[in-house]
């Protein structure tokens, strides 16, 4: 069916684990299992048939470089599980905006001699399809502006962080009017502290658990942890969590969810602890403790590449504004919440054919 022609805001580590991934499984056979896909072949669309056509940043070390190379250069530490060969994409001078919180600027340089590219015309000159979005945390501006760069040049949107663009009815409202596809936002892991955080609060309540409070704290030491040290930029992030989690129980309980520290010596490994109390038969209370640790920038690089590949079918269809069902099982902010089980089955109607969006 083509390639997809992928463009990139953010060479983190995210993005290192969705270009190392999208290279060490571009060869895998259709009827190969391949841990974080829903299917190797999602709606036609093999993963191997991405390809990576820009790439934005504002971090002086970066720019300028091969995006094979960019996606390994410091501060990114996630793991590298493999050899990305030179991809003929050099990493584009960005629009800083509000991109950089004031723990970010210490350790990341900004050249300010360089021209920051339009990015409406990169894209439309690359002839992308769609661009993925790995603004920091608390980036209001810059996320809105990629936003509307993919408005003015007719391009797919994935929004992978807890700016609300995607859930926000006006935004949603211009992507369907302008007939252009948009998933979002703020992305979830394959197994990840809020999806665990949800079946187990899921579990609960099937089995007649009445809940009654839960906390969910995060700790890691990558550059988000050292972003979101930084309250101020924090508010949508943890709207985000609590929302996703809150969404699965039908009553208000006492509910705490988001970062709580940066531990640089953790680099990208994420520590999650997770506690709920409730009452079973009898009025006998239960509670569980749970932790989890996780290499996180890997953790979400699957779940991107299907998100990828619904955008660019719908896109094949002719359909424009926020794609609902793998909104809703990739993202913790979608702008209809449904429970994992659902959302699944939904994006597989979407991929039939069976259901618009």
């Amino acid at each position: 069916m083509g390639k997809i022609r992928v463009a990139i805001a953010g060479v983190g580590n995210c993005a290192s684990s969705l270009v190392q991934g999208v290279e060490y499984y571009k060869d895998a056979r259709e009827d190969e299992f391949v841990p974080g896909l829903m299917h190797v072949n999602f709606g036609g669309y093999h993963i191997g048939d991405i390809e990576f056509v820009a790439a934005f940043d504002v971090d002086a070390n970066k720019v300028g470089k091969d995006l094979s190379e960019a996606i390994f250069t410091k501060p990114n530490c996630t793991t590298k599980f493999h050899d990305v060969p030179e991809l003929g994409v050099e990493v584009m001078m960005a629009q800083v905006h509000d991109g950089l919180g004031k723990y970010l600027k210490g350790i990341i340089p900004i050249d300010r001699t360089a021209t920051p590219v339009e990015v409406s015309k990169v894209l439309e000159e690359r002839n992308a399809d769609l661009l993925v979005s790995y603004m920091p945390v608390g980036s209001y501006k810059a996320s809105r502006y990629y936003a509307e760069e993919c408005l003015k040049a007719g391009c797919g949107f994935i929004n992978c962080i807890p700016e609300f663009i995607v859930s926000d009815r006006k935004w949603g409202k211009r992507f369907e009017e302008a007939n252009i596809p948009c998933a979002g936002d703020d992305i979830k892991s394959q197994v990840g502290a809020t999806i665990l955080h949800r079946t187990i609060a899921k579990l609960l309540l099937d089995r007649g658990v009445k809940i009654e409070e839960s906390y969910q704290l995060n700790i890691g030491g990558n550059t988000d942890f050292l972003n979101m040290l930084e309250e101020e930029r924090l508010s949508s992030k943890r709207v985000s969590k609590t929302e996703a989690v809150a969404s699965q129980v039908p009553y208000e309980i006492p509910l705490r969810i988001g970062p709580s520290d940066y531990v640089p010596f953790l680099k990208d490994n994420k520590i999650c602890y997770i506690s709920i109390k409730g009452r079973k038969f009898g009025d006998v209370p239960i509670t569980i403790d749970v932790k989890l640790s996780v290499e996180d920038s890997p953790n979400s690089a699957g779940v991107v590449v299907d998100a990828i590949r619904a955008v660019k079918i719908a896109l094949d269809r002719g359909i424009g504004g926020p794609l609902t069902s793998i909104s809703a099982y990739c993202f913790k902010h979608p702008p209809v919440q449904m429970p994992d089980t659902e959302a699944r089955r939904a994006v597989e109607e979407f991929i039939a054919g069976k259901r618009e969006r």
